[in-house]
């Protein structure tokens, strides 16, 4: 796969039985294709299909029910992986694998998270094939399996008939209806712990609708070990030839905040400093609350704590001479009003456009916060990622978060799950559903004084 600039032509992929069919289908993501792509191509496809695999991401992790990841998972990807020409509909499928294949593949963490959403999103691709197209996929793939005869389904039907109607499936008496396979067992670890297969002689009967279990068991194999020859690829090269062009996208794809920026708040002034201790309180996510406490108590911040708590408040509504303001106060009492206007104010309206380049910095997001590493006397980053235990526990407990939600929040925190850690707070804290999960400080903010004036509104009706 070549990436060229926008103004150099591009070709669609073509392989040695030729053109790609503009039809529906399913890509294996064998091997990358010979084709040509335009930069912005490069990270637009790859940031449509990455906002279906958070959105699976956030689906599963919130315990959404199989029918309901089928409804999520057909929403996400008619809105996401559309084309506005339909001839390009596969290319882009491929192309956004194979980039984010690139982008996933740098750590073991970014592989794990990836193969799980990509693994996901083809059990539900290939359970909406027909018939006929699973079969050309399992022919595809060389599956160690071989279908069961006509004489040796009658002579398994009952036992096969009991396992069926255990789990909820009705069993055809018909030889030309049913259709099974024989599989070894080992290759279907998930029906055979579930119990959901019948087993004879080292071999698991697995019915024709549980194909997908041993198809996406063998998807994920093959791409756990692709994403392993990719990283090696990336480290000894790529990465270094790409330097100027494509590297920087790669490393920032994975953290990338696909929402609003929150970097112009609707109008500025939307909280003043007099209402700003108690809004803090009451609609501050934990990791600005905490900073925020923090500077409260030791009226200073280390350089990567003054900026995600300053662009924070800048996103919420705070303008830039109440921002001097707010910073002055607090610094003053620790380093003196000289050295304040010396040494941090500058910074400060920096931030806001004001000085340098002019740039408007936008706050920053969940991904870029969690990813954060802070060090030995620091208080940015996610409490939920960063802080041991006891002192999450202290700090929820702190906000208001009651014991049961406490455990429901701890037991998303000890599963990696830090945003939907956050969420579950949100909405432990205001007694209201937050179906979109929270993504960004700010929008956590937002949601919640948008939540409380709507409370007081009704209370004074």
């Amino acid at each position: 796969m070549q990436v060229v600039r926008s103004h150099q032509s591009h070709r669609s992929f073509s392989s040695s039985s030729g053109s790609v069919s503009a039809s529906p289908t399913l890509p294996l993501y064998r091997s990358a294709p010979e084709l040509e792509v335009r930069l912005e191509d490069f990270e637009s496809f790859a940031i449509d299909r990455l906002r279906v695999l958070k959105g699976i991401s956030d689906g599963l992790s919130r315990g959404k029910k199989p029918d309901e990841m089928e409804k999520l998972v057909n929403e996400l990807w008619k809105t996401n992986m559309r084309h506005q020409d339909s001839s390009q509909v596969l290319n882009k499928d491929i192309i956004s694998h194979f980039v984010l294949r690139l982008v996933y593949c740098r750590t073991e963490e970014l592989r794990k998270w990836f193969l799980s959403m990509e693994s996901a999103l083809f059990r539900h691709r290939f359970r909406n094939q027909t018939a006929e197209a699973q079969r050309a996929i399992m022919e595809e793939f060389d599956l160690p399996c071989k279908a069961v005869s006509n004489a040796e389904f009658e002579s398994l039907k009952e036992k096969l008939g009991q396992v069926a109607r255990s789990i909820g499936h009705n069993l055809s008496l018909s030889t030309t209806d049913a259709i099974y396979y024989k599989v070894p067992f080992e290759e279907v670890p998930e029906l055979v712990t579930g119990r959901k297969v019948f087993i004879n002689q080292g071999y698991a009967y697995v019915a024709m609708n549980q194909v997908v279990s041993l198809v996406a068991t063998i998807f994920r194999s093959l791409l756990s070990k692709a994403l392993i020859l990719t990283n090696r690829k990336w480290a000894t090269s790529i990465r270094e030839q790409e330097q100027h062009r494509l590297t920087p996208i790669v490393e920032a794809l994975c953290s990338s905040y696909l929402g609003p920026d929150f970097s112009q708040p609707k109008e500025y002034g939307e909280i003043s400093l007099k209402d700003i201790d108690q809004v803090a309180k009451s609609s501050f996510p934990l990791c600005m609350r905490h900073l925020f406490e923090k500077l409260r108590e030791d009226h200073h911040l280390k350089h990567a704590g003054r900026m995600q708590l300053g662009l924070f408040l800048k996103g919420v509504g705070l303008n830039v001479d109440d921002s001097l303001a707010f910073w002055r106060e607090e610094f003053s009492k620790k380093v003196g009003l000289e050295k304040f206007e010396k040494e941090y104010a500058y910074n400060i309206r920096h931030n806001y456009g004001k000085e340098g380049k002019k740039t408007d910095y936008t706050p920053y997001s969940c991904q870029k916060i969690i990813l954060s590493t802070p060090g030995v006397g620091d208080h940015h980053g996610c409490p939920y990622r960063h802080f041991g235990e006891e002192n999450l526990r202290a700090a929820l407990s702190r906000m208001g978060v009651n014991s049961r939600a406490m455990e429901d929040v701890m037991g998303k925190v000890r599963n990696r799950d830090y945003q939907l850690a956050c969420t579950l707070t949100f909405e432990a804290l205001h007694a209201a559903p937050c179906d979109a999960g929270i993504n960004h400080p700010n929008q956590y903010f937002s949601d919640s004084q948008r939540l409380l004036k709507a409370k007081v509104k009704d209370s004074s009706t």
